[in-house]
């Protein structure tokens, strides 16, 4: 693969409960274990971080489909849940539910652009596979 761009990031202290920032200074955040798993919740996790980059993605990819398509969407929104537990096998696994809004589309043209999207989204393509990921596309 020939790289478009390369982010860094640089996690410090006592990982879930440390800090994260990237190279480029513009997301700087304190980790901390989610109370569910008997940390203090005063910070972010990775699992958020996950859900927040995999939604922007996949929502960069409903458009540039759309587009594609010369279909006009707007105020769409991609919302991402990601869920940690154990695999069965001593370590965690993720699994990522994913609920695409594109108000005033017809529902199985909705469907098809988040379906189209979830074939060039960068992270689909990661993760497919490997963790559970399912869309839904919902019509408000």
């Amino acid at each position: 693969m020939e790289a478009l761009y390369t982010a860094e990031a640089l996690a410090t202290g006592a990982g879930r409960d440390g800090r994260v920032a990237t190279s480029e200074g513009n997301l700087e955040l304190d980790l901390a274990i989610p109370k569910e798993m008997g940390g203090s919740g005063d910070g972010a996790n990775p699992e958020q971080l996950f859900a927040a980059g995999y939604a922007a993605c996949f929502h960069s990819a409903l458009q540039s489909v759309a587009r594609t398509q010369k279909v006009k969407i707007t105020d769409s929104s991609v919302g991402a849940r990601v869920q940690i537990g154990s695999n069965g096998e001593g370590g965690f696994g993720l699994a990522v539910q994913l609920e695409v809004v594109i108000p005033d589309l017809p529902h199985d043209q909705a469907q098809a652009l988040a379906d189209a999207a979830h074939k060039v989204c960068p992270y689909s393509n990661a993760t497919r596979g490997n963790i559970d990921v399912e869309i839904t596309v919902t019509d408000d």
